[in-house]
C-alpha cells in the first residue's frame, strides 16, 4: 500500500514596507560602522569618528521605532546584536589601532582585540538576560555594565580629545590601552550602570531639564568633541552613583521579603516547647510534686 505524502503549502504574505523600516535603520548604523573602518585605514579619523557617533544615534533610533511601531521580532534583536559588535566593537578597536596602538604592534593588537571579544561577551549576555523570568524589579532601572555604545564612545575619548588640543599627549599609546581595557572589563562586569530610558523628570524638574538639554545642544554644535568628552567624563563619574542606587534599590525590595521570611521562619525547639506548654490544659486535680 502506496503511502501519499502531503505537502502543506507555505503561504508567504508580503509585508508592508513600513514593517522594514527598524532592520532598515539597524543595516544604515551597521554601513556605517563598516565605513568608520574605511576612512580610518584612509587616515580620516575625523570622518571616522563621526561614523561611529552616527551608528549610536541610529541605534537608538531602530529600538525606538520597533517599539513604537510594535515591530520586535527576533530576527531584528539578532541584527541589532551583530551591527552593535561591528560598530561599537571592532570599529573602535581598529580606530584606536590605527591612530596609536600600532606604535606598540602586537601589544596594541591584542588590546584592541581584548576590546572587541568584551563587546561581543557583552552583547551574548545581554540578549540571554533578556529572556530570564521573575527578574528584580530595580534591575530594569540599571543596565549591567557599560552599554555597547557608551563603550565605544568612552573608547574614543582620547581620539576625539585630539581634535581638540590637536596631537601630543592625548595620543600616547599607554592612555588608549588603559582605556580600552577598562571599558572592555566595565563592559563585561557585573557593576550596574544608570539606563536613560528609565529616568522619570519630576514634574517641578523639567524647566532645569530643558535648560541642560539646551546647553548640551549648542555645545554638541558649537564644540562637538570637547562636548562629548565632557559628556564622557561625566558618564565615568555618574557610575559611583549608579552602583550606590541600585544597592539602595535592592535593598528596598529585599527587606519586604526577608520580613515575610522572618514571619514564617519555624521556631527554635525551646520555643516550641515553651509554646506547646502554654497550650495545655489541665483537667482534674493538679497532683502534687513531692517536697
Amino acid at each position: 500500500m502506496m503511502l501519499r505524502t502531503r505537502h502543506r503549502q507555505v503561504r508567504i504574505t508580503a509585508l508592508p514596507l513600513l514593517h522594514l523600516l527598524p532592520n532598515m535603520i539597524t543595516i544604515l548604523g551597521l554601513c556605517a560602522g563598516m565605513s568608520s573602518i574605511r576612512y580610518a585605514l584612509d587616515g580620516r579619523f575625523e570622518l571616522a569618528a563621526s561614523l561611529i557617533g552616527a551608528a549610536v544615534v541610529l541605534d537608538g533610533l531602530d529600538g525606538r521605532s520597533a517599539r513604537m511601531l510594535n515591530l520586535t521580532s527576533k530576527l531584528g534583536a539578532q541584527l541589532d546584536s551583530l551591527a552593535d559588535f561591528l560598530s561599537f566593537g571592532v570599529a573602535p578597536a581598529v580606530l584606536v589601532y590605527l591612530w596609536t596602538l600600532h606604535d606598540v604592534r602586537g601589544i596594541g593588537w591584542a588590546i584592541a582585540m581584548l576590546f572587541a571579544t568584551c563587546c561581543a561577551l557583552r552583547l551574548a549576555r545581554f540578549n540571554t538576560e533578556l529572556d530570564l523570568p521573575d527578574r528584580p524589579r530595580w534591575t530594569y532601572y540599571f543596565f549591567t555594565g557599560i552599554p555597547a555604545p557608551a563603550g565605544a564612545g568612552l573608547a574614543l575619548m582620547p581620539l576625539m580629545l585630539s581634535f581638540v588640543v590637536g596631537d601630543g599627549w592625548p595620543r600616547a599609546w599607554t592612555l588608549s590601552a588603559v582605556l580600552l581595557v577598562f571599558v572592555g572589563m566595565m563592559m563585561v562586569s557585573r557593576v550596574p550602570t544608570f539606563s536613560i530610558k528609565r529616568i522619570r523628570i519630576e514634574p517641578h524638574m523639567v524647566l532645569p531639564t530643558l535648560l541642560i538639554a539646551f546647553v548640551v545642544i549648542a555645545g554638541l554644535v558649537v564644540e562637538t568633541w570637547l562636548t562629548l568628552c565632557v559628556i564622557g567624563v561625566l558618564y565615568l563619574a555618574s557610575i559611583p552613583f549608579a552602583v550606590m542606587s541600585a544597592r539602595r534599590m535592592r535593598q528596598r525590595e529585599q527587606a519586604p521579603a526577608a520580613a515575610e521570611a522572618g514571619e514564617s521562619a519555624p521556631q527554635p525547639a525551646a520555643d516550641r516547647s515553651q509554646s506547646t506548654t502554654d497550650r495545655v490544659v489541665t483537667i482534674g486535680p493538679r497532683q502534687q510534686r513531692p517536697h
